[in-house]
C-alpha cells in the first residue's frame, strides 16, 4: 500500500518550533548592521532561503563575501545558543515518524539550514535515526522557492517527485514544494493558516502533528 511513497520535512518551524528564537536573533543582527526589520513580513520573505541569501537580499551587493559569512557565522552561533533550553521536537512528530518508519515510507530532511544546524537538531531532538536523507543549504545552489532542495532529496531516496509528500512552515517552502511537483502539508508555527488556504498542492493544514497519522495521506497516492 505504501509501495513507492516518501516524505519530506523541512526542519526549522516543521520540526522544531525554533521560528520565534530564529526572528529575535535575526532582529539582533541585523540592527547591528543597520538594518531594521519587521517580523511578519520578513517570514514572508525570506523563511526557507539560505542565509547568505537572506543576508544578500538585505544588505546588497556593498557586503562581501567575508562580511556574510562573518553575519551567517555570528547568526547562527546565537540562535543554537539561545534555542538549547527549549530543543525538542515538535509536538506529536516523534509518533508520527514512529508509523512512517512501521510502514515503510521513507523520510528525507530539506532544510536550507547549514550541516551544523542540523546536526544539532537532529541529535538535540533524537529524531536522527528516522531520517534516511538529509540534504541541506551546503548542498544546492538556490534556495527555497527553488525547488532544488526538494528535488534532490526525491532523487537520493529514489522516489519520483510526484510520489513525495513534504511538511512545510514557510510560503516559500510551500511555493517550491508546488514547483516540484509535490503537495504539502502545512504547518502553522511561523504562517497563519488562512495563508496557505487554496496554495498550490497543499492538502492539509495543520498547527502541529498531534491529529496527523500516515494512514490519512496514503489515498493521495493511489490510482
Amino acid at each position: 500500500m505504501t509501495e513507492n511513497i516518501a516524505f519530506i520535512f523541512d526542519m526549522d518551524g516543521t520540526i522544531v518550533d525554533n521560528m520565534r528564537i530564529h526572528n529575535q536573533t535575526w532582529q539582533i543582527v541585523m540592527a547591528e548592521e543597520g538594518v531594521l526589520i519587521d517580523v511578519d513580513d520578513f517570514n514572508r520573505q525570506t523563511t526557507g532561503k539560505k542565509t547568505p541569501e537572506i543576508l544578500r537580499q538585505y544588505l546588497g551587493e556593498k557586503a562581501t563575501e567575508d562580511e556574510i559569512r562573518r553575519i551567517s557565522e555570528k547568526k547562527e552561533d546565537i540562535y543554537r545558543q539561545v534555542f538549547r533550553p527549549s530543543l525538542r521536537a515538535i509536538a506529536g512528530l516523534p509518533g508520527f515518524l514512529e508509523e512512517a518508519r512501521g510502514m515503510h515510507i521513507p523520510v528525507a530532511l530539506a532544510t536550507s539550514s547549514g550541516k551544523t544546524n542540523i546536526e544539532y537538531t537532529l541529535s538535540g531532538t533524537g529524531l536522527k535515526p528516522y531520517f534516511d536523507v538529509l540534504v541541506g543549504g551546503e548542498d544546492v545552489m538556490q534556495g527555497k522557492p527553488d525547488p532544488e532542495i526538494f528535488l534532490k532529496a526525491a532523487q537520493q531516496l529514489g522516489v519520483p517527485a510526484p510520489r513525495c509528500l513534504v511538511f512545510e512552515d514557510a510560503l516559500l517552502g510551500v511555493e517550491a514544494a508546488c514547483r516540484a511537483g509535490m503537495k504539502a502539508v502545512a504547518i502553522t508555527t511561523t504562517i497563519p493558516a488562512r495563508d496557505f488556504v487554496g496554495r498550490c498542492q497543499v492538502v492539509e493544514i495543520a498547527s502541529d502533528f498531534m491529529d496527523l497519522h500516515v494512514a490519512q495521506f496514503i489515498p493521495l497516492f493511489e490510482g
